[in-house]
């Protein structure tokens, strides 16, 4: 027998605990090296931690909701059980697990495979095999939810294990959680049940807890300014049309938000400090080369802002694919913390809700962020006579210690004329 306490590693950059969301182990258990036992959420991720060594679970010391430092041990693996394994009925190191992720880590290295999980041990007689139902339900155990939904449904006050999952292999699906709280609670002589204060209390951890952090050192550390432009954007439009009709853009999805990362990329160009950061420490102001850009993604985790590395090196059909992956990958659940770190500059996409702008707060380490409002159809003055123009405001928050008014002006009204004409701005920049 040889038993090893297994600590939770280092998840990422900066990060010191994170909120175990589900075993996908049991005590008893046999496992395999590298195979995912536990699914953890950091404060900019949610990942599947792989086992270190192969060998029988002996004890897990960290129950799913609570949070652990990292160094803390969250169980303990026996790499040399007295008892010889079963067979696994599943597949070998190497195989895809059942959620269809590789489990890669800070410290392990990357994987061009992942494994496959065995199936857990029960002790007693097989049971008997029964037709499945059309809707199952998780009676006991790990209610089967992914990592989002079980999210929406703490910040919702919803257990898990008194909901009907609907989705794939009984799964628990946001429609299913959503419709428990739409549901209305048992009354007691046709009055409803409702707590004496009314009031609902939600934890503050993980990605809401970061930002509240991040936000507040950076709203009391960098000066910030805003500054607002309001752009008559026809001409991006009829551009953007363009595009979806051309053959070998028919696949591509092509949004407002691609051409105002290029407006902020090419802008970028034409004034290199904005695209810098504040070295207190070495009284520097360090001007970047290169631009990783960030775009603000609203999930069911919190707000997150994962940013496309160099992106101003890709051109406008490799940016257009970035951008897509990047907010699918986001709404997923699935960026990993190094998407997170080491953004440059920052665009928050408002006007897809609705907003014509803001004056949004930095990310720490960057020197500017703009707000890309809702474009709408305005009153315009065009060649002397008032015209229905779809128009936007734009936003642009920076680091008045970095960015004084003149360049913060001159930078955003390059970004307003590329997207006033944004044929003539890459012809006369690009």
């Amino acid at each position: 027998m040889a038993v090893h306490e297994f600590p939770l590693p280092d998840l990422g950059e900066g990060l010191t605990e994170g909120e175990i969301l589900k075993w996908l182990v049991a005590e008893g258990e046999v496992i395999e090296q590298n195979q995912p036992i536990v699914e953890v959420e950091t404060a900019k991720a949610a990942v599947e931690i792989p086992a270190k060594w192969p060998g029988k679970v002996v004890k897990i010391f960290a129950s799913e909701g609570s949070t652990v430092e990292v160094g803390s041990p969250i169980v303990s693996i026996d790499t040399e059980p007295a008892e010889p394994a079963d067979e696994p009925t599943g597949g070998k190191i190497g195989e895809t697990t059942a959620s269809g992720r590789t489990a890669v880590l800070v410290g392990y290295g990357p994987r061009t495979t992942a494994a496959k999980r065995r199936p857990r041990r029960t002790d007693g007689p097989a049971p008997v095999a029964e037709p499945a139902p059309a809707m199952a339900v998780v009676a006991a155990g790990p209610a089967l939810a992914k990592p989002p939904v079980r999210k929406l449904a703490r910040d919702l006050g919803v257990d898990l294990h008194a909901v009907t999952g609907t989705g794939p292999a009984g799964s628990i699906t946001r429609e299913d959680v959503q419709v428990i709280v739409a549901t209305p609670a048992p009354t007691t002589a046709g009055v409803a049940t409702v707590g004496p204060d009314r009031e609902q209390r939600i934890p503050v951890k993980g990605v809401r807890k970061l930002t509240a952090e991040n936000m507040t050192a950076s709203a009391f550390t960098a000066p910030h300014v805003t500054e607002f432009l309001t752009v008559d954007v026809t001409r991006a439009m009829r551009a953007l049309d363009r595009l979806r009709a051309h053959p070998e853009w028919r696949e591509v999805r092509v949004s407002p938000l691609l051409l105002a990362a290029k407006a902020v990329l090419l802008a970028l160009r034409r004034h290199p400090m904005v695209n810098s950061t504040w070295d207190g420490a070495a009284g520097e102001i360090v001007v970047k080369d290169y631009v990783n850009l960030g775009i603000a993604a609203a999930t069911e985790r919190g707000l997150i802002v994962p940013n496309i590395k160099d992106a101003g090196r890709l051109s406008l059909r490799e940016l257009a694919d970035a951008v897509t992956a990047l907010v699918q990958t986001a709404r997923t659940g699935k960026t990993t913390p190094a998407e997170m770190t080491g953004g440059t500059f920052t665009i928050t996409n408002v006007g897809v809700f609705g907003v014509d702008t803001g004056t949004p707060i930095l990310p720490p380490g960057e020197a500017a962020i703009l707000a890309f409002g809702s474009i709408r159809e305005q009153p315009w003055v065009h060649k002397g006579k008032v015209r229905p123009r779809p128009v936007t405001t734009l936003g642009l928050s920076f680091d008045h210690r970095i960015i004084d008014g003149e360049l913060g002006s001159r930078y955003l009204a390059d970004v307003g004329a590329f997207l006033s004409d944004p044929e003539a701005a890459l012809l006369a920049w690009g």
